[in-house]
């Protein structure tokens, strides 16, 4: 009848380990986070008015012609679905892709139908994670026109706005310049109002 007795130390190991990895832990790192990073910890929410549109770090959808369109989103349901965050795992040579693609080239050709110039890559294929709120400074040139039109604005000032809301690397050579098209298309909405 030693069962008793091995039962007991492993009963109070797995309420004390609970208590500290569920308990304890979790406490300790979201107040560390609150405290040393609250804006990021919160979301990285971005807010027009004192009301959150969204989030700096998931992409949103766009879709009138007054706004900049991000990558596309492999998230579904719906798209930007973060609950659903991974790429398509399409393969380059898998037609289900090349029909996806052709789709948002031509959707892109139909919304400018007067812009020949090369559509970047980013316009039409989704990122690793689906959610991808950023765009490269080419694409972002890529639908300056169709937006200055759209909202009656000179191609200078829209230009001079992405330039704005570029990002250069991370700490100098990390990665690659990029916009976010969250906080471009509010600093749109804003030029709108003044």
């Amino acid at each position: 009848m030693r069962t008793p007795a091995l039962v007991r130390p492993a009963l109070t190991l797995l309420v004390l380990l609970t208590v500290l990895t569920g308990l304890v832990y979790p406490l300790v790192v979201t107040g560390l986070a609150q405290a040393m990073f609250p804006h990021q910890a919160n979301g990285s929410l971005m807010e027009r008015d004192g009301r959150p549109n969204g989030s700096s770090l998931i992409g949103q959808e766009f879709t009138a012609p007054k706004y900049f369109w991000g990558r596309p989103s492999a998230t579904a349901p719906q798209a930007y679905n973060g609950t659903a965050s991974g790429g398509s795992n399409l393969g380059p040579a898998n037609p289900a892709l090349t029909g996806a693609v052709e789709r948002r080239i031509a959707a892109l050709q139909a919304a400018d139908p007067g812009n020949h110039a090369p559509i970047p890559v980013d316009l039409v294929t989704a990122s690793g994670s689906g959610l991808d709120p950023e765009i490269s400074p080419a694409a972002a040139q890529y639908q300056l026109a169709r937006v200055a039109r759209a909202r009656g604005l000179p191609p200078a000032e829209v230009r001079a706005l992405v330039a704005r809301c570029t990002r250069g690397r991370q700490f100098g050579v990390l990665g690659e310049p990029r916009v976010n098209v969250l906080e471009l298309n509010l600093a749109l909405d804003a030029l709108a109002v003044r």
